[in-house]
């Protein structure tokens, strides 16, 4: 069995790729760079096929799922610069990644969204997010598609970067909602879903939310962490006025004067306000997930 991956070279691609390998599938990556150190490290690593290609031009997609039985589509972004937006990345690339598929014959196609996902939303990252659902939904293809809440790991960019403030500084600040809750779930139960989907027919068709067992507050979040590093530090509540001017600052400087995306955006902020919990029994069951408490999870790669 032959898989393509988009957004290959990300945290939770990257590991995906390293469960589909220890399974014996034979694996194409889709990358924009393939002289890239990141595309050159998942090569080296577990021997994958590589295709260059932009989910943006349907054209540089032919080929990239000729002989593949199955689609796993990752690729999204969670802050904007040039032409790499919510609308094109996630609404856009999907349509294009989905054409490409459906030309090529594959039939087996999972889809990267996120919980909060809805077709109310008040952020733009879950507007799109829902427009690439329902273009998944109206294509012919066997999808299944899976809404991870916040994703965490050894690499990821959310327990660390909290890990990294409280290293360095006697104070964290604490942005957001004081009641708003997650259910962090880790890398590994994230990339065994995908892997298990294009396995289980009962799957297609069907929407997951991927959780852990934990709703917590930011600030409880902050608690565990801190508690795991096993130091001492106040946390400080931002007022929400200051937070989206430093934001709105953020997004004006960074793009135009570092050519990167800001490290933090007014959109995010909308969806720190909000609860981001979900039900993920039915995942759990089906894919015979077991996610370890929050605190035991992120011990494994903080602890001192």
């Amino acid at each position: 069995m032959r898989v393509l991956v988009t957004g290959a070279t990300g945290f939770v691609g990257q590991e995906i790729l390293r469960q589909l390998h220890e399974a014996g599938v034979r694996i194409r990556i889709l990358v924009r760079d393939p002289t890239s150190p990141q595309a050159q490290q998942v090569v080296s690593q577990y021997g994958v096929e590589v295709h260059a290609g932009n989910v943006l031009d349907l054209a540089s997609l032919q080929g990239s799922t000729a002989g593949c039985h199955a689609v796993i589509h990752l690729v999204g972004i969670i802050t904007e610069i040039g032409e790499a937006t919510f609308e094109n990345i996630h609404v856009r690339g999907t349509e294009n990644v989905l054409e490409a598929a459906k030309r090529a014959g594959i039939e087996r196609f999972i889809h990267m969204s996120a919980l909060g996902t809805r077709s109310d939303a008040v952020s733009r990252y879950h507007q799109s997010k829902w427009k690439a659902e329902e273009a998944v939904y109206l294509s012919d293809l066997d999808s299944t598609i899976l809404r991870p809440s916040l994703i965490y790991g050894a690499k990821d960019h959310f327990v660390n970067f909290f890990a990294k403030i409280i290293r360095r500084s006697p104070v964290v600040p604490v942005i957001g909602s004081p009641t708003a809750e997650f259910q962090p779930v880790p890398v590994e139960c994230v990339a065994k879903a995908f892997v298990k989907a294009m396995h289980e027919p009962r799957s297609i068709g069907e929407t997951y939310e991927l959780a852990g067992p934990d709703a917590m507050t930011l600030s409880q979040i902050l608690d565990a962490i801190l508690k795991v590093m096993r130091r001492r530090r106040l946390k400080l509540r931002m007022p929400a006025a200051f937070v989206r001017t430093q934001a709105k600052f953020l997004e004006f400087v960074y793009p135009r004067l570092l050519r990167k995306a800001p490290p933090l955006n007014r959109d995010q902020l909308l969806m720190l306000e909000e609860d981001n919990v979900g039900d993920p029994e039915p995942a759990n069951q089906l894919f015979d997930l077991k996610a370890p408490s929050f605190a035991e999870g992120i011990a494994r790669y903080l602890q001192p």
